[in-house]
Protein backbone atom coordinates (compact mmCIF):
# COMPACT_ATOMS: atom_id res chain seq x y z
CA UNK A 1 0.00 0.00 0.00
CA UNK A 2 1.65 3.33 -0.93
CA UNK A 3 1.58 5.75 1.83
CA UNK A 4 -0.45 8.93 1.62
CA UNK A 5 1.74 12.39 1.83
CA UNK A 6 0.66 14.64 4.66
CA UNK A 7 -0.12 18.08 3.77
CA UNK A 8 1.71 20.73 5.12
CA UNK A 9 0.20 22.18 7.90
CA UNK A 10 -1.28 25.83 6.93
CA UNK A 11 -1.64 28.67 9.35
CA UNK A 12 -5.47 29.99 9.50
CA UNK A 13 -5.67 33.71 9.36
CA UNK A 14 -7.58 35.23 12.14
CA UNK A 15 -9.75 38.24 10.28
CA UNK A 16 -11.01 39.14 13.60
CA UNK A 17 -7.75 39.97 15.08
CA UNK A 18 -7.11 42.20 11.85
CA UNK A 19 -9.83 44.04 12.42
CA UNK A 20 -9.05 44.76 15.80
CA UNK A 21 -5.49 45.96 14.36
CA UNK A 22 -7.32 48.21 11.69
CA UNK A 23 -9.54 49.94 14.18
CA UNK A 24 -6.69 50.30 17.20
CA UNK A 25 -5.52 53.73 15.71
CA UNK A 26 -8.85 55.48 16.16
CA UNK A 27 -9.28 53.88 19.70
CA UNK A 28 -6.02 55.20 20.66
CA UNK A 29 -6.06 58.78 19.12
CA UNK A 30 -9.75 59.08 20.59
CA UNK A 31 -8.62 58.06 23.97
CA UNK A 32 -5.91 60.39 24.09
CA UNK A 33 -7.37 63.21 22.30
CA UNK A 34 -10.83 63.44 23.04
CA UNK A 35 -11.70 60.40 25.78
CA UNK A 36 -9.20 62.12 28.40
CA UNK A 37 -9.47 65.37 27.86
CA UNK A 38 -13.22 65.08 28.66
CA UNK A 39 -12.14 63.14 31.83
CA UNK A 40 -9.83 66.18 32.72
CA UNK A 41 -12.70 68.73 32.36
CA UNK A 42 -15.08 66.76 34.36
CA UNK A 43 -12.31 66.55 36.78
CA UNK A 44 -10.96 70.28 36.77
CA UNK A 45 -14.80 71.00 37.06
CA UNK A 46 -15.19 70.11 40.77
CA UNK A 47 -12.02 72.22 41.62
CA UNK A 48 -11.49 76.00 42.18
CA UNK A 49 -8.59 76.97 39.23
CA UNK A 50 -8.09 79.74 37.88
CA UNK A 51 -5.61 82.92 37.29
CA UNK A 52 -5.82 86.37 39.28
CA UNK A 53 -3.33 88.55 36.98
CA UNK A 54 0.23 86.47 37.27
CA UNK A 55 -0.86 84.60 40.38
CA UNK A 56 -2.45 80.88 39.93
CA UNK A 57 -5.18 80.84 42.53
CA UNK A 58 -5.81 76.35 43.15
CA UNK A 59 -6.52 73.71 41.71
CA UNK A 60 -8.41 73.62 45.13
CA UNK A 61 -11.46 71.01 45.88
CA UNK A 62 -14.45 73.08 45.76
CA UNK A 63 -16.93 70.15 45.01
CA UNK A 64 -20.37 71.41 43.63
CA UNK A 65 -19.31 75.40 44.17
CA UNK A 66 -18.56 75.74 40.33
CA UNK A 67 -22.16 74.30 39.36
CA UNK A 68 -24.03 76.69 42.20
CA UNK A 69 -21.85 79.61 40.91
CA UNK A 70 -23.19 78.83 37.44
CA UNK A 71 -26.94 79.01 38.42
CA UNK A 72 -26.51 81.95 40.92
CA UNK A 73 -27.65 85.63 39.77
CA UNK A 74 -25.17 88.07 38.71
CA UNK A 75 -23.96 91.73 39.49
CA UNK A 76 -27.08 92.73 36.92
CA UNK A 77 -29.75 90.67 38.24
CA UNK A 78 -30.01 87.48 36.07
CA UNK A 79 -28.68 84.08 36.20
CA UNK A 80 -26.33 84.50 32.93
CA UNK A 81 -26.56 80.70 32.24
CA UNK A 82 -30.57 80.72 31.40
CA UNK A 83 -29.89 84.07 29.79
CA UNK A 84 -27.23 82.91 27.63
CA UNK A 85 -29.08 79.61 27.05
CA UNK A 86 -31.79 81.06 25.57
CA UNK A 87 -30.15 82.96 23.32
CA UNK A 88 -28.34 80.22 21.59
CA UNK A 89 -31.86 78.65 21.73
CA UNK A 90 -33.38 81.40 19.46
CA UNK A 91 -30.26 82.16 17.44
CA UNK A 92 -30.51 78.36 16.59
CA UNK A 93 -33.87 78.77 15.70
CA UNK A 94 -34.15 81.54 13.89
CA UNK A 95 -31.85 80.21 11.06
CA UNK A 96 -32.58 76.73 11.64
CA UNK A 97 -36.54 77.06 10.56
CA UNK A 98 -36.09 78.77 6.74
CA UNK A 99 -32.76 76.22 6.68
CA UNK A 100 -34.65 73.61 6.77
CA UNK A 101 -38.03 74.62 4.81
CA UNK A 102 -35.86 75.65 1.74
CA UNK A 103 -33.30 72.77 2.00
CA UNK A 104 -36.78 70.47 1.81
CA UNK A 105 -38.41 72.63 -1.17
CA UNK A 106 -34.97 72.52 -3.15
CA UNK A 107 -34.84 68.85 -2.40
CA UNK A 108 -38.36 67.73 -3.56
CA UNK A 109 -37.97 70.13 -6.60
CA UNK A 110 -34.71 68.47 -7.63
CA UNK A 111 -35.11 64.98 -6.81
CA UNK A 112 -38.91 65.26 -9.13
CA UNK A 113 -39.08 62.56 -12.01
CA UNK A 114 -42.06 64.81 -13.38
CA UNK A 115 -39.90 68.14 -13.50
CA UNK A 116 -36.83 66.28 -14.51
CA UNK A 117 -34.76 69.46 -13.80
CA UNK A 118 -31.43 69.62 -16.14
CA UNK A 119 -28.06 70.71 -15.11
CA UNK A 120 -28.55 69.33 -11.42
CA UNK A 121 -24.79 68.95 -10.59
CA UNK A 122 -24.15 73.16 -11.19
CA UNK A 123 -27.14 73.83 -8.84
CA UNK A 124 -25.73 71.29 -5.97
CA UNK A 125 -22.03 73.28 -6.43
CA UNK A 126 -24.16 76.94 -6.33
CA UNK A 127 -26.27 76.32 -3.26
CA UNK A 128 -23.29 74.02 -1.66
CA UNK A 129 -20.46 76.90 -2.07
CA UNK A 130 -21.90 79.21 1.09
CA UNK A 131 -20.66 76.12 2.99
CA UNK A 132 -17.27 76.61 2.01
CA UNK A 133 -16.41 79.92 3.56
CA UNK A 134 -15.52 80.15 6.47
CA UNK A 135 -18.09 81.57 9.07
CA UNK A 136 -15.45 83.92 10.39
CA UNK A 137 -15.08 85.43 7.04
CA UNK A 138 -19.18 85.34 6.25
CA UNK A 139 -19.31 86.98 9.32
CA UNK A 140 -16.51 90.11 8.44
CA UNK A 141 -18.38 90.25 5.33
CA UNK A 142 -21.78 90.65 6.98
CA UNK A 143 -20.08 93.23 9.16
CA UNK A 144 -18.52 95.57 6.57
CA UNK A 145 -21.44 95.03 5.06
CA UNK A 146 -24.11 96.43 7.48
CA UNK A 147 -22.03 98.71 9.26
CA UNK A 148 -23.12 102.70 9.50
CA UNK A 149 -20.78 103.97 6.78
CA UNK A 150 -20.96 100.25 5.04
CA UNK A 151 -22.63 99.67 1.22
CA UNK A 152 -26.04 99.06 2.87
CA UNK A 153 -26.71 102.05 4.88
CA UNK A 154 -24.72 104.25 2.00
CA UNK A 155 -27.61 103.22 -0.34
CA UNK A 156 -30.43 103.20 2.13
CA UNK A 157 -29.50 106.90 2.61
CA UNK A 158 -28.79 108.00 -1.18
CA UNK A 159 -31.93 106.49 -2.35
CA UNK A 160 -33.95 108.26 0.34
CA UNK A 161 -35.16 105.00 2.35
CA UNK A 162 -33.33 106.49 5.51
CA UNK A 163 -32.39 109.87 6.57
CA UNK A 164 -29.61 108.98 8.55
CA UNK A 165 -27.24 105.36 8.52
CA UNK A 166 -29.02 102.53 10.33
CA UNK A 167 -27.22 101.56 13.46
CA UNK A 168 -28.07 97.53 12.62
CA UNK A 169 -24.96 96.43 14.85
CA UNK A 170 -26.36 98.00 18.12
CA UNK A 171 -30.67 96.91 17.87
CA UNK A 172 -30.62 93.36 18.97
CA UNK A 173 -33.98 92.59 16.36
CA UNK A 174 -31.18 92.87 13.57
CA UNK A 175 -28.31 91.68 15.22
CA UNK A 176 -30.27 88.34 15.80
CA UNK A 177 -31.46 88.62 12.18
CA UNK A 178 -28.43 88.94 10.81
CA UNK A 179 -26.77 85.81 12.52
CA UNK A 180 -29.55 83.52 11.96
CA UNK A 181 -29.41 84.61 8.49
CA UNK A 182 -25.70 83.87 8.44
CA UNK A 183 -26.24 80.23 9.65
CA UNK A 184 -28.94 79.95 7.06
CA UNK A 185 -26.55 80.87 4.21
CA UNK A 186 -23.79 78.69 5.71
CA UNK A 187 -26.03 75.61 6.14
CA UNK A 188 -29.10 75.56 3.77
CA UNK A 189 -26.95 73.85 1.05
CA UNK A 190 -25.42 71.29 2.89
CA UNK A 191 -29.17 70.63 4.37
CA UNK A 192 -30.15 70.27 1.13
CA UNK A 193 -28.18 67.56 -0.55
CA UNK A 194 -28.80 65.21 2.50
CA UNK A 195 -32.21 65.46 2.22
CA UNK A 196 -32.10 64.70 -1.46
CA UNK A 197 -29.42 61.90 -0.94
CA UNK A 198 -32.41 60.22 1.41
CA UNK A 199 -35.41 60.95 -1.37
CA UNK A 200 -33.38 59.65 -4.16
CA UNK A 201 -33.07 56.12 -1.69
CA UNK A 202 -36.25 55.72 -1.97
CA UNK A 203 -38.14 53.42 -4.42
CA UNK A 204 -39.30 55.24 -7.34
CA UNK A 205 -42.24 52.66 -7.78
CA UNK A 206 -43.77 53.55 -4.60
CA UNK A 207 -44.25 57.52 -6.01
CA UNK A 208 -45.43 55.94 -9.32
CA UNK A 209 -48.24 53.94 -7.23
CA UNK A 210 -49.18 56.87 -5.44
CA UNK A 211 -49.60 58.47 -8.54
CA UNK A 212 -51.89 55.66 -10.09
CA UNK A 213 -54.05 55.63 -7.37
CA UNK A 214 -54.51 59.29 -7.54
CA UNK A 215 -52.94 60.38 -4.76
CA UNK A 216 -51.82 64.20 -4.33
CA UNK A 217 -48.56 65.69 -3.76
CA UNK A 218 -49.19 66.71 -0.29
CA UNK A 219 -50.50 62.70 0.19
CA UNK A 220 -47.48 61.91 -1.15
CA UNK A 221 -45.15 63.38 0.65
CA UNK A 222 -46.81 62.91 4.03
CA UNK A 223 -47.54 59.39 3.61
CA UNK A 224 -44.45 58.25 1.41
CA UNK A 225 -41.69 60.92 1.41
CA UNK A 226 -41.21 61.89 4.90
CA UNK A 227 -42.25 58.89 6.70
CA UNK A 228 -39.05 57.26 4.45
CA UNK A 229 -36.92 60.30 4.92
CA UNK A 230 -37.40 60.51 8.60
CA UNK A 231 -34.23 58.94 9.34
CA UNK A 232 -32.27 61.23 7.32
CA UNK A 233 -34.25 63.95 8.84
CA UNK A 234 -34.00 63.34 12.13
CA UNK A 235 -29.94 62.98 11.84
CA UNK A 236 -29.74 66.00 10.01
CA UNK A 237 -32.27 68.09 12.61
CA UNK A 238 -29.91 66.69 15.56
CA UNK A 239 -26.68 67.70 13.94
CA UNK A 240 -27.93 70.78 13.12
CA UNK A 241 -29.42 71.31 16.65
CA UNK A 242 -25.79 70.10 18.24
CA UNK A 243 -24.09 73.02 15.57
CA UNK A 244 -26.13 75.61 16.66
CA UNK A 245 -25.54 74.70 20.84
CA UNK A 246 -21.68 75.00 19.63
CA UNK A 247 -22.83 78.63 17.58
CA UNK A 248 -19.41 80.85 18.55
CA UNK A 249 -17.82 82.41 15.44
CA UNK A 250 -20.54 84.02 13.37
CA UNK A 251 -21.97 86.09 16.45
CA UNK A 252 -18.41 85.84 18.17
CA UNK A 253 -16.95 88.23 14.91
CA UNK A 254 -19.66 90.09 14.51
CA UNK A 255 -20.19 91.20 17.65
CA UNK A 256 -16.38 91.58 18.15
CA UNK A 257 -17.03 89.81 21.41
CA UNK A 258 -19.20 91.53 23.35
CA UNK A 259 -22.60 89.72 22.50
CA UNK A 260 -23.98 93.80 21.78
CA UNK A 261 -26.51 95.28 22.73
CA UNK A 262 -26.73 93.97 26.18
CA UNK A 263 -25.12 90.16 25.59
CA UNK A 264 -28.67 89.70 23.70
CA UNK A 265 -26.71 87.84 20.89
CA UNK A 266 -24.46 86.20 23.51
CA UNK A 267 -24.20 82.21 23.29
CA UNK A 268 -23.32 79.34 25.65
CA UNK A 269 -20.00 79.01 23.54
CA UNK A 270 -18.96 82.63 23.90
CA UNK A 271 -19.91 83.04 27.45
CA UNK A 272 -17.55 79.52 27.60
CA UNK A 273 -14.83 81.19 25.75
CA UNK A 274 -14.66 84.59 28.65
CA UNK A 275 -14.03 81.78 31.02
CA UNK A 276 -11.29 80.11 28.95
CA UNK A 277 -9.50 83.43 26.89
CA UNK A 278 -10.24 86.00 29.51
CA UNK A 279 -10.34 85.06 33.42
CA UNK A 280 -8.58 81.34 33.00
CA UNK A 281 -10.64 80.09 35.27
CA UNK A 282 -10.59 76.34 34.09
CA UNK A 283 -12.81 75.21 37.09
CA UNK A 284 -16.03 77.00 35.95
CA UNK A 285 -15.36 76.29 32.08
CA UNK A 286 -15.03 72.84 33.33
CA UNK A 287 -18.67 72.52 35.03
CA UNK A 288 -19.96 74.78 31.97
CA UNK A 289 -18.37 72.04 29.50
CA UNK A 290 -20.11 69.12 31.59
CA UNK A 291 -23.47 71.18 31.61
CA UNK A 292 -23.38 71.55 27.94
CA UNK A 293 -22.53 67.65 26.94
CA UNK A 294 -25.79 67.09 29.22
CA UNK A 295 -27.81 69.85 27.54
CA UNK A 296 -26.77 68.58 24.10
CA UNK A 297 -27.99 65.13 25.06
CA UNK A 298 -31.28 65.87 26.38
CA UNK A 299 -32.32 67.87 23.49
CA UNK A 300 -30.85 65.45 21.43
CA UNK A 301 -32.99 62.34 22.98
CA UNK A 302 -36.29 64.76 23.38
CA UNK A 303 -35.90 65.55 19.33
CA UNK A 304 -35.18 61.70 18.79
CA UNK A 305 -37.96 60.35 20.75
CA UNK A 306 -40.47 63.03 19.72
CA UNK A 307 -39.85 62.86 15.93
CA UNK A 308 -39.47 58.97 15.84
CA UNK A 309 -42.69 58.58 18.16
CA UNK A 310 -45.12 56.33 15.78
Amino acid sequence: MQKTEKLPKTKSISYSRWGYIFIAPFFIIYTIFTFYPQLLTVYNSFFEYYRDGLTIIGPRFVGLQNYKTLFSLNTSGYVPIFKFMGNTLWLWIIGALPQFTIAMLLALFFTSTRLDIKGQQFFKTVIYMPNLIMASAFSMLFFALFSQVGPVNQLLVSSGMALKPINFLGMRVTVQSLIGLMNFLMWFGNTTILLMAGIQSIDEALFESARLDGSTSTQVFFNITMPLLMPIFIYVLITSMIGGIQMFDVPQVLTNGHGIPNNTSTTLIMYLNNFLGISKNYGMAGALSVLLFFITAVLSGIVFKTINRK
